[in-house]
């Protein structure tokens, strides 16, 4: 009984020590850590804004096209000339030179139309399906802006209830955009070079970039259908920079 008391007692004391151990190394690996996690900078910085614009020409029209197809409940019937109208016109833009790739639906959908009826003496009967509407969109880019106008007036001549979203823009705006980017970091640079000067300390390396560009918002015109001149006109694209020097 003694010699297991004793056991007992060499097994637990293990145990503490054990555990003593282990507490002792873990908390040594905090304190490391979390004195790492506080240890502050050792980088002095500074930053310096700037912007910088281009000037953006739109190379390509965009509108959007609708045709819309009202009638009774046979479907497949109002499907087939729907399709017909949207054939027809679709066809004369492909034959103006538009490619496939500048085409595509962006609006399709079938709903129904109700008869509701009015009942004063008692309750109504549910509303009735007497016939369905079909609209679909499509919308159209078109890259030599001299067929636009003809492309707005024959889509309608062909089946099209109406035209609209009229816009111009750039294709590929990445072009411009860092155009206006290399004129932004070209005046933040001169900047930070100012000011270092002023100052009496020396420019150290970057240590980060951010950069905002504002959105390049498309020009709308209205859709006439009249074959309309085309004026695609001009925007300003303006890219703002920051960059974050270390002070030597």
């Amino acid at each position: 009984m003694k010699s297991i008391s004793k056991d007992l007692k060499n097994y637990l004391g293990y145990v503490i020590i054990g555990a003593l151990v282990i507490f002792a190394v873990s908390g040594a690996m905090y304190v490391r850590g979390y004195y790492k996690f506080i240890e502050p900078s050792s980088y002095r910085s500074f930053s310096v804004s700037a912007e910088g614009d281009a000037v953006a020409v739109p190379d390509v029209a965009r509108f959007t096209f609708t045709v819309i197809t009202e009638g009774g409940t046979d479907i497949a019937s109002l499907q087939e000339e729907n399709s017909s109208k949207i054939n027809s016109a679709l066809e004369f833009v492909k034959a103006s030179g538009v490619e496939d790739k500048d085409i595509k639906t962006s609006f399709y959908n079938v709903s129904p139309r109700y008869e509701y009826y009015k009942c004063e003496d008692g309750p109504c009967p549910p509303p009735e399906i007497v016939g369905y509407t079909i609209r679909q969109s499509v919308s159209v880019k078109v890259r030599d802006f001299e067929k636009t106008g003809s492309l707005l007036t024959e889509v309608v001549d062909r089946g099209a209830n109406s035209v609209s979203q009229l816009s111009f823009i750039v294709d590929d705006p990445t072009e411009v955009n860092n155009e206006a980017r290399a004129e932004a970091i070209s005046k933040a640079q001169e900047k930070a070079k100012s000011i270092a000067g002023a100052a009496g300390f020396k420019l150290g390396r970057l240590l980060s970039f951010q950069e905002g560009v504002q959105p390049y918002y498309p020009v709308y015109e209205k859709a006439a259908v009249s074959a309309p001149a085309i004026e695609p006109g001009s925007q300003e694209v303006t890219v703002n920079v920051t960059l974050t020097y270390e002070i030597k």
